[in-house]
C-alpha cells in the first residue's frame, strides 16, 4: 500500500511519500481498543489496551525527486563582422537548416558586398610576390658584396609586413563566411536568404550533442547535502516507463539570487536518446541508513526536556524509554538510541499511559523493514 502526504521542501509544496507494507488491523483504529477496554471493564477489572510494534532493522533512505531540462552545455551563437545581405552560394551545403548536422569548418552562411575584401586578399598576394622577389635578389646581391647586409634587413621586413597584410586580408573576407567551430547540430537559423544583417548580428546558433546533461535545481535547504558523483534515477516523459541511472556530474557554486536554489547537473551513464529541451524527473538519494530502527511518529512523546519518549511493553507493563531520534521519514521516526531490535513498542493507546501501568496487548505488529521518503517538486 502507498502512503502520501504533503510537506514544505524549501519552498513550494512538496509530495512525500514511501512505500511500506499495510499495518495490519490498521482500519480497526480505536475500535479495536475501546472494544478490549469495555470488555476488561465487564469483568471488573479496568486494564488498558494498547497495540505493540515489534523493532526491526531495516533501510531507511531520504529521497528528493525533481524536475529539470535536458541543455547543451557546448552551445555557439554564430554571428559576423561584415555587413549586407544573406546570399545563396555555390558552396554545397551552404545555408543551413535547423537540425542539419555541420562538421568543423563547414560554411554555414554567406553575406554579399564581399568583393572589396575579395580584392584586397589579390592585392595583398601579388605584393607578396613582389616582396618575394625583392628578397631574393637584395640576398644575391649582399652574397655578392654589390650591396651592404643592412639593405637585406630591410627586405626580408618588407617581406614579412607583405605576409601580414595578406593574413588580415584573408581575415576580412571570411568575415563573410560563417563557418562551425566544431562539429555539431544546427538548432536556430535567424536569418534567411536575403535578409540585411548588420555586423555582429546573431545568425546561427548550433550545439555539441555530445554534451548534453540534465539540468534541474535543488532547493537551498538541501543545496549542501548534494555531491559531484552521487547516483541519480532519471526518468524522461519521452521515455515513458523507463528508468534510467546517471551520476551528478556539477554543482554549481553559489545559489540563484532569485529562486535560492542550486544549479546542478547530471551526466548519464546509460544509453538513451537525448533532444534538448526534454523534460525529466531526477531522484536523488539525499541520506541512506542501511540498518535503521524507526518508530510511527505518532507514538512518541514529548519530554520536558525538548526530546523525546516512547513506551514499551516488558513483563506486562509500560515502561517508559527516553529516545535519541533522529529524521522523520514519511511518518516514520529513526532511532538513535534508547530502544534495540526485538523491543515491543506501544504504537496506539500511549497516551493516558503511567510508568509500571498493568497493560493488554491487543493487536501485535511487525516493524516497517524498509522507508523511504520522496519529495517532488519543480526545479
Amino acid at each position: 500500500m502507498v502512503l502520501a502526504g504533503l510537506r514544505l521542501i524549501g519552498f513550494g509544496a512538496v509530495h512525500s511519500r514511501t512505500s511500506v507494507e499495510a499495518i495490519p488491523g490498521a482500519d480497526k483504529g480505536k475500535e479495536g481498543l475501546h472494544e478490549a477496554a469495555s470488555q476488561e471493564a465487564s469483568k471488573g477489572k479496568l486494564v488498558p489496551t494498547v497495540r505493540v510494534e515489534t523493532m526491526a532493522r531495516g533501510s531507511l533512505s531520504r529521497t528528493v525527486v525533481l524536475s529539470g531540462t535536458v541543455t547543451p552545455t557546448r552551445t555557439a551563437r554564430l554571428a559576423s563582422p561584415g555587413e549586407g545581405p544573406v546570399e545563396a552560394c555555390a558552396i554545397a551545403n551552404c545555408m543551413v537548416r535547423e537540425g542539419d548536422r555541420v562538421q568543423k569548418g563547414q560554411i554555414l552562411l554567406q553575406i554579399s558586398r564581399n568583393k572589396a575584401a575579395q580584392a584586397q586578399v589579390s592585392a595583398a598576394e601579388q605584393m607578396l610576390k613582389e616582396q618575394r622577389k625583392e628578397l631574393e635578389r637584395i640576398a644575391q646581391l649582399v652574397q655578392g658584396g654589390a650591396v651592404p647586409g643592412a639593405q637585406l634587413d630591410g627586405a626580408r621586413s618588407k617581406y614579412e609586413n607583405a605576409r601580414a597584410q595578406l593574413a588580415k586580408a584573408i581575415e576580412n573576407a571570411e568575415d563573410y563566411l560563417v563557418s562551425a567551430p566544431w562539429d555539431g547540430v544546427v538548432s536556430k537559423v535567424y536569418v534567411a536568404e536575403g535578409d540585411y544583417v548588420a555586423p555582429r548580428t546573431p545568425l546561427i546558433e548550433i550545439f555539441d550533442p555530445a554534451s548534453l546533461v540534465v539540468q534541474f535545481a535543488i532547493p537551498e535547504s538541501q543545496s549542501t547535502e548534494v555531491q559531484e558523483k552521487m547516483p541519480l534515477q532519471i526518468e524522461f516523459d519521452a521515455h515513458s516507463g523507463q528508468v534510467f541511472r546517471g551520476v551528478v556530474s556539477r554543482v554549481y557554486p553559489q545559489l540563484d539570487d532569485r529562486t535560492r536554489t542550486r544549479s546542478v547537473e547530471a551526466a548519464l551513464t546509460d544509453e538513451v536518446n537525448l533532444i534538448p529541451g526534454m523534460f525529466a524527473r531526477i531522484q536523488v538519494v539525499l541520506a541512506r541508513i542501511p540498518d535503521a530502527l524507526t518508530v510511527p511518529a505518532h507514538c512518541l512523546l514529548a519530554t520536558q526536556e525538548g526530546g523525546f519518549s516512547a513506551f514499551i511493553v516488558e513483563g506486562g507493563k509500560a515502561v517508559r524509554r527516553n529516545l535519541r531520534t533522529g529524521v522523520e521519514v514519511d511518518g516514520r521516526r529513526h532511532i538513535v538510541s534508547g530502544l534495540d531490535e526485538g523491543d515491543r513498542v506501544i504504537v496506539a493507546g500511549q497516551e493516558t499511559l503511567k510508568e509500571g501501568a498493568e497493560v493488554k496487548v491487543v493487536e501485535e505488529e511487525a516493524s516497517h523493514a524498509d522507508a523511504a521518503v520522496k519529495g517532488e517538486g519543480r526545479s
